[in-house]
């Protein structure tokens, strides 16, 4: 496996999200990105598990997670600003046709959100955290 072009693949794609003003693959705190630079997306790397099966290649599951912070005012809800951002990862990361999975332009066998997405939803009043799982598969 060689990583940089996978996770470089990834954030390409995820990126593109509407309305983003700030993105990087350098995570930066919530507190540390002011509200005029979000809605953000950070791409962090978590971790890489080896599964090694004896005459067979090392098979690396690779878990990612996507940062995204958002800010409102007025009346505005987070979600309504987070929702579009999460529909387009969602359409990114699906299966571009049925069957098929994406695969980074063929870096990977699959990238897909895998697991459960956390938001802070209601309990930070004009801002909002969402913590968005994302699993690729790769030889």
């Amino acid at each position: 496996m060689i990583r940089e072009p996978i996770y470089a693949a990834l954030f390409d794609l995820v990126q593109g999200a509407p309305g983003l003003v700030t993105t990087s693959r350098k995570l930066k705190i919530f507190t540390d990105v002011k509200p005029n630079q979000r809605p953000a997306l950070f791409q962090a790397q978590k971790s890489e598990t080896a599964i090694r099966k004896t005459g067979f290649p090392t098979v690396w599951m690779i878990d990612v997670t996507l940062y995204i912070y958002v800010s409102t005012q007025g009346a505005v809800s987070p979600g309504e600003v987070l929702n579009p951002i999460m529909d387009y990862l969602e359409a990114q990361l699906s299966e571009p046709v049925p069957g098929f999975s994406q695969t980074l332009g063929g870096l990977v066998q699959w990238a897909r959100i895998e697991g459960t997405t956390v938001t802070s939803e209601g309990t930070l009043g004009n801002d909002e955290i969402s913590l968005v799982p994302v699993k690729i598969l790769t030889v």
